[in-house]
């Protein structure tokens, strides 16, 4: 059965298996533009819920990634202007939130404790970067999205996709070269 028929029909099984596949993409990407994995997991459940109840929006010519991405996005909008009435690009100051909380998985406890300090301090750096080149970093080198469906999930010209995430490397760069990582 294709994706979108089963999407329509509402057939539990293909949820499931959507869960099991984006489950961590998602949850990383959320987390990277809430900075709080409260908020995050919240935002998560209400994405699968839209996923089941919009389903029948869903089209077999859109990537699912990109559609997924797309509904967590709007949703963190809507979270961020009910709480303070601005959207997720309006949110350029690098002071706000605690950024994202990477996770590491090693093999020997050594890496593990060398991968949470190094991880760590990448929060701390990407923390004082503006939410809106943090959400474009994240898409594009933790989600492996192309520039194209980078602009389809943030509703912006591939232009700002592009200057978003010359200026976040720029960002990311002065802040690695500031704290001597």
């Amino acid at each position: 059965m294709k994706l979108a028929q089963a999407l329509r029909s509402g057939d539990p099984d293909v949820l499931d298996t959507l869960i099991e596949k984006y489950q961590h993409r998602l949850m990383r990407y959320l987390i990277s533009i809430t900075g709080n994995r409260a908020t995050a997991e919240d935002v998560f459940q209400e994405t699968w819920l839209h996923v089941l109840e919009r389903g029948h929006q869903y089209r077999e010519q859109w990537k699912f990634e990109v559609w997924l991405f797309s509904i967590a996005r709007h949703l963190v909008i809507d979270l961020s202007r009910r709480k303070k009435g601005d959207s997720l690009d309006a949110l350029m100051n690098p002071d706000e939130g605690a950024g994202f909380e990477p996770t590491a998985s090693t093999s020997s406890p050594f890496d593990d404790v060398l991968a949470m300090e190094e991880s760590t301090r990448m929060a701390q750096v990407l923390s004082q970067i503006p939410a809106g080149y943090r959400e474009v970093l994240m898409l594009r080198f933790q989600e492996d999205l192309a520039l194209e469906e980078m602009a389809n999930i943030i509703k912006a010209p591939l232009s700002t996709v592009k200057s978003r995430l010359y200026r976040g490397l720029d960002a990311l760069r002065q802040q690695i070269e500031g704290s001597k990582i």
